[in-house]
């Protein structure tokens, strides 16, 4: 393990590389889970998760920071170097003449809601930036889903994470990717504009 910590009665468990493998299941019913709701309205398979996460067991510098309640895996949040990544997050900064070596790659962060809003979500950061610190990169980054804002399925007094990570230093870069998925009542897969979002330090 890479270590732990302890936010209330929820212990975070950080792990790297081959340790992330008991956690796979986990990771992919929370991301079917979280994901399902506004603004992503994913419809998500455990079969095509874990094929999505494998590749970070893969990565010995790659890390799950997980949120336990008692014996349960509320949250889970995970990273790697972004020349690790697939290519699809590498294109945006290569064809924009952007060295990728020194960045690293935020994947998703899913929490249950009833463990929202007591700082796992900051956690969950500090930890993942402590890790790239420790792997020597400049910089993190991420991206999210870009929705219209009257889209129809948005819920009322929906507010997004722009502010949250505004406060953790983070600014959208100017790059963006194009990622296909299905869509809860869809019939198939349909093209999503993701935005990215970097922080150097």
């Amino acid at each position: 393990m890479a270590g732990q910590a302890f936010i209330n009665d929820v212990t975070l468990l950080c792990c790297c590389g081959e340790q992330i493998f008991p956690y796979l299941d986990a990771a992919a019913r929370l991301r079917i889970e979280v994901f399902r709701d506004y603004p992503y309205l994913y419809e998500g398979t455990v079969t095509y998760e874990r094929e999505y996460l494998e590749h970070y067991v893969d990565c010995p510098e790659s890390i799950f920071v997980c949120a336990v309640a008692g014996q349960e895996v509320v949250g889970i949040s995970t990273a790697l170097p972004l020349i690790a990544a697939a290519d699809a997050f590498q294109y945006p900064f290569l064809a924009a003449g952007i060295a990728i070596e020194e960045i690293y790659y935020l994947g998703e962060s899913v929490l249950r809601q009833e463990y929202r809003g007591c700082g796992i979500g900051h956690a969950f950061f500090d930890q993942r930036e402590a890790q790239a610190k420790r792997l020597g990169c400049k910089s993190t980054t991420f991206c999210s889903v870009i929705r219209e804002p009257d889209h129809p399925l948005q819920p009322v007094g929906y507010q997004s994470n722009e502010v949250f990570w505004n406060k953790r230093g983070y600014q959208r870069n100017g790059l963006s990717a194009s990622f296909d998925w299905m869509e809860i009542k869809s019939a198939e897969e349909s093209p999503h504009e993701m935005e990215f979002w970097s922080r150097e330090w």
